[in-house]
């Protein structure tokens, strides 16, 4: 469960008394999640999301990411809207943590992704790279490939206790990927982590975006690539051809791609999956016996970057 601080009554009342809100009926902890502390917080006059930020969201990259998702849904993009307090600020503290009040967003995160979730999905994608064109803020992708080398030096001598030939494995492929990485694509504001448990449906329409505390700028074609991993393989580890063309398709339908990016989606797709190898990879090595978040697997990821490696342009994703 995605609760690391614990929040006593006296310590919430006081909190939400710097807010227009109306007086708590109700509040508990959000198990979805791993990086920060998420309650569900109902009122007599609606029900809203508190988030503490922990330690590893940096305090600095806050007014990004709160100023973001205000600019989206200013554009019409259904995703959170920080609220703000009776001083006018959004970002406040509570618990010795920064924190902030959001809307709440109907809808439900599915579990079996249909053909339908993934056109979907690539549509609403494309929507909202569109909105976050004008947004006047930059903050660099630190997840990306310059990033994933010291990641791996922190656990590299440990890496073959998850899998022999792990570190060889990740050796050569960060290699290969910091030779050949495209620099010039496309760029713009991307989520970064748009995952199944951060799009909410109704059906099988997407009606909100959530969770963009990792947002950046980067190559939008990566965002695209990180959810090919994300959202086109079968829970028996196999590709589906068909939910990456309707999500490719429906995604060009609102914006086109280039050439050059359709050509850069199987490197790029390698990179997403070095990426959530390796955060995991930490994770798996890293988190205390007994901790409240679950472990995911990291060789899920090193699975997925071995398909990937095997596509050689975007005709293995399903499209011409």
């Amino acid at each position: 469960m995605a609760v690391y601080t614990e929040v006593s009554d006296e310590e919430l009342e006081a909190f939400v008394a710097g807010y227009d809100i109306g007086e708590v009926l109700s509040f508990k902890g959000i198990a979805e999640g791993v990086e920060n502390s998420n309650y569900l917080l109902q009122t007599d006059r609606g029900n809203f999301i508190l988030t503490l930020y922990e330690k590893r969201t940096k305090p600095a990259d806050l007014p990004f990411f709160l100023g973001l998702m205000e600019h989206l849904a200013a554009r019409g993009l259904a995703c959170p809207t920080p609220l703000h307090g009776r001083d006018g600020r959004s970002l406040r503290e509570l618990c010795g943590r920064p924190a902030a009040v959001v809307s709440f967003l109907t809808g439900v995160s599915v579990r079996r992704l249909t053909l339908e979730h993934c056109a979907s999905l690539g549509g609403a994608m494309a929507e909202m790279h569109l909105k976050g064109a004008d947004f006047p803020q930059s903050r660099p992708n630190d997840l990306s490939v310059a990033g994933w080398r010291p990641l791996f030096e922190a656990e590299k001598d440990r890496a073959d206790e998850v899998k022999p030939g792990l570190a060889v494995f990740i050796e050569a492929e960060l290699a290969a990927l910091e030779r050949a990485w495209p620099r010039e694509l496309p760029t713009g504001l991307v989520h970064a982590d748009l995952f199944p448990d951060n799009v909410f449906f109704h059906g099988d329409k997407v009606t909100g975006i959530i969770d963009f505390y990792f947002a950046c700028t980067d190559a939008l074609a990566y965002d695209i690539a990180i959810c090919l991993n994300a959202w086109c393989f079968e829970p028996d580890g196999s590709f589906n051809a068909t939910k990456a063309r309707l999500m490719l398709n429906s995604y060009r339908k609102v914006r086109p791609l280039s050439a050059e990016e359709l050509n850069a989606l199987p490197l790029l797709a390698r990179g997403a999956a070095m990426r959530f190898l390796l955060t995991r990879l930490y994770d798996w090595l890293n988190t205390p016996a007994g901790a409240l978040v679950k472990r995911k697997d990291p060789l899920e990821y090193y699975r997925k970057l071995r398909f990937h490696q095997g596509i050689t342009g975007p005709g293995g994703y399903g499209i011409e």
